[in-house]
């Protein structure tokens, strides 16, 4: 097997393309020939050394991906050989093979491709998580989705839709904000050229949106908080635009309005049933056609570098997929 190693966590270009002993699963593991990887943020902060879980190194990165069992160790009855699956394992994506933790696998039912499943666990788990489980979404209620052409960005405006919630998406480009509008937003906001606030006034007839999903933190957490509607609710989903800000906690008193954490990760291992559960939904939202991840383009795995660069420029709509 061959795989992108990080021996020194430095960035990305201390990663190096290496030929490794292609590894036997363990109990409870499988070993997964990879057809498929999607980048995600952490990808980025993890070869950075600047994640929250700190992998023992060396290691290979790449969070999330899709492909066909080759075979199963020792425990391991709900997964079989030959079965396509996707994965979340926090590593070992940038590859052509990995070992899993069996129970993290996803089968994948027929007719869902490997670059979907490889783009479908992180953002789509994560905002269901979010807009279903913690801020209690019901249909007719608006939802604000900040960085709204991005992966989790583009999996909530189709759950939200899903839902029957009114979306306002607010993005960064015209061209990003017309691909939010061919997802089913309602509403679009050029966060670059209008004022948040004032459009959000505006689209909302003064009431501001019930829901904010805010994958992005920086200077738009305290305008759009500061629009959000009586009894609203705040989703912190994470920090790519990099600073985290603080915010005064008068607003949510004056508003009646919750501040909550979204942290499916964590959801996933705590409450296993229930993220069962959650994902039984999402795949079947995915076949009746409700929900489908958004390509931004594929990559040979090869160009890893290259697309890293991408996903820094912040030009990336939806996902970016590499391809063994």
């Amino acid at each position: 097997m061959h795989a992108w190693l990080c021996e020194n966590p430095t960035g990305v270009d201390a990663l190096t393309w290496k030929e490794l002993p292609t590894p036997t699963p363990g109990p409870g593991q499988v070993l997964i020939q990879i057809e498929a990887a999607s980048l995600n943020f952490p990808d980025l902060l993890i070869v950075q050394n600047k994640y929250q879980m700190k992998p023992e190194l060396p290691f290979v990165p790449g969070s999330e991906y899709a492909g066909t069992v080759q075979a199963v160790g020792e425990g391991v009855t709900h997964i079989k050989v030959g079965q396509s699956v996707a994965c979340l394992s926090g590593t070992g994506g940038f590859g052509t093979h990995t070992l899993a933790p069996a129970k993290l696998c996803m089968p994948l039912p027929a007719g869902f491709p490997a670059t979907d499943g490889a783009a479908f666990i992180m953002t789509y788990a994560t905002s269901h998580h979010a807009l279903v489980d913690r801020a209690a979404l019901k249909a007719g209620e608006t939802v604000l989705v900040l960085g709204a052409a991005g992966g989790v960005g583009t999996a909530a405006i189709q759950i939200a839709k899903a839902m029957g919630a009114k979306v306002i998406a607010a993005a960064s480009t015209d061209e990003k904000c017309a691909l939010c509008t061919t997802l089913g937003a309602d509403a679009t906001i050029n966060y670059s050229t209008q004022n948040l606030r004032e459009a959000l006034k505006t689209l909302t007839e003064g009431k501001g949106p019930d829901v904010v999903y805010d994958p992005v933190g920086g200077d738009l957490a305290e305008p759009a908080f500061r629009s959000i509607a009586w009894r609203g609710r705040y989703l912190v989903v994470g920090f790519a635009g990099g600073p985290i800000p603080s915010l005064p906690l008068n607003l949510p008193l004056l508003k009646g309005a919750s501040l909550v954490g979204v942290f499916w990760g964590d959801f996933a291992k705590r409450e296993p049933q229930a993220n069962a559960a959650m994902m039984g939904e999402l795949a079947q939202w995915y076949g009746q056609g409700k929900i489908k991840p958004v390509l931004d383009r594929t990559l040979p795995m090869s160009e890893l570098k290259a697309a890293y660069a991408l996903m820094g420029s912040r030009s990336v709509k939806g996902k970016l997929v590499m391809v063994n």
